[in-house]
């Protein structure tokens, strides 16, 4: 488990898992926590339920069905399994949950540790917005939020199109600087950078994580970009 490194107030709990100490077998191997990837729906329970008892969850976590876009849903009251990439919470006890594996998994909460939300932000639900859509509906001054950014793909393995740079470009020319040329006009691209110049633009300036690479730590990580063939981590968020 990778447990958030950041000034939040002791209520609120956040934590991304790894790979490690679950049941799955083959690619999935081994805490997976997809249902939607091929991996055996039983073990999937398992590692679900495994989580909830390592973690002493509060309750069930509310999964999306994650659908890259910039939908937000209040974690509370969003039925079985919205259509979404993000959800918040401002009641105890309700887990907010993204799965990932390379797309960046973001965490938020304010100050006074009274509403937290989970974003999935892979590079189209980024251009799309999501991060501003998740800050909007903390419904909080953003200089009083916070965000952790968790395991990704890292700058040095994810290259994209120039297509996809000139959407990031075109909406903010400093997002530049998160694209390294390489050749046939392929980039590297830093999805860490380009979360934090959306996040910076909308006034949440209290920034965290970014520091891994989901594609070169096979041991921990799952990568969907290195595998094809895989299962997901989860990030989650609630408060006691």
């Amino acid at each position: 488990m990778i447990f958030t490194d950041w000034p939040a107030k002791a209520c609120v709990k956040a934590v991304t898992t790894t790979r490690n100490t679950g049941v799955s077998k083959g690619p999935y191997e081994s805490l997976n926590l997809a249902d939607h990837v091929g991996d055996a729906a039983d073990a999937v329970r398992q590692n679900r339920l495994s989580i909830q008892h390592q973690l002493n969850l509060p309750g069930r976590p509310v999964w999306l069905n994650q659908i890259h876009g910039n939908t937000v849903v209040d974690a509370a009251n969003s039925g079985e399994r919205p259509s979404a990439d993000a959800s918040f919470t401002d009641q105890t006890h309700v887990v907010c949950a993204v799965l990932t594996a390379d797309c960046l998994p973001v965490l938020f909460c304010n100050r006074s540790g009274t509403r937290v939300a989970a974003a999935h932000a892979g590079w189209r639900g980024l251009a799309d917005g999501v991060l501003e859509s998740t800050v909007r509906a903390l419904d909080t001054e953003p200089g009083r939020l916070m965000a952790w950014f968790g395991p990704a793909i890292g700058a040095g393995a994810f290259e994209v199109g120039g297509e996809v740079r000139q959407v990031f470009v075109e909406q903010h020319a400093e997002a530049a600087g998160a694209f390294l040329a390489r050749p046939h006009g392929h980039w590297l691209a830093d999805l860490y950078q380009l979360a934090r110049i959306r996040l910076l633009a909308s006034g949440v300036t209290a920034l965290y994580g970014g520091s891994f690479c989901t594609f070169a730590d096979r041991q921990r990580f799952y990568s969907y970009r290195r595998d094809a063939v895989t299962g997901r981590m989860a990030s989650l968020i609630w408060m006691v």
